[in-house]
């Protein structure tokens, strides 16, 4: 017996590729969050750790942003996530880098 006698429509070809798009778009969104997170931790680090008087909120963002960055690359599954992370963990050694040459964790 046909699909057709049945009643059963099959899905075009259209439906099925918008809905395997959306299924892909909502998938990485953790990915994006943490990728943006690491970038803004890494250049906050950065910023702070510059700044003599910020040493310590800097050295904290730095050891935070890091092993965060690490974690989100390790995840990610696009090359523009991959971009942000490495952003964000050079951004966050450096920062922490600056805020230990500074004082560190010395309030």
């Amino acid at each position: 017996m046909s699909q057709e006698a049945t009643g059963a429509k099959r899905p075009s070809a259209r439906t099925e590729r918008t809905e395997r798009t959306e299924v892909q778009q909502e998938s990485h969104r953790l990915q994006d969050v943490l990728a943006v997170a690491a970038v803004t931790i890494g250049i906050a680090a950065l910023i702070l750790g510059w700044i003599e008087a910020t040493h310590f909120p800097g050295a904290v963002l730095g050891v935070i942003g890091l092993p965060l960055a690490l974690y989100s690359q390790m995840i990610s599954a696009t090359t523009n996530e991959r971009w942000l992370n490495v952003i964000g963990m050079i951004a966050s050694f450096i920062g922490a880098g600056f805020a230990l040459s500074n004082g560190g964790f010395s309030i």
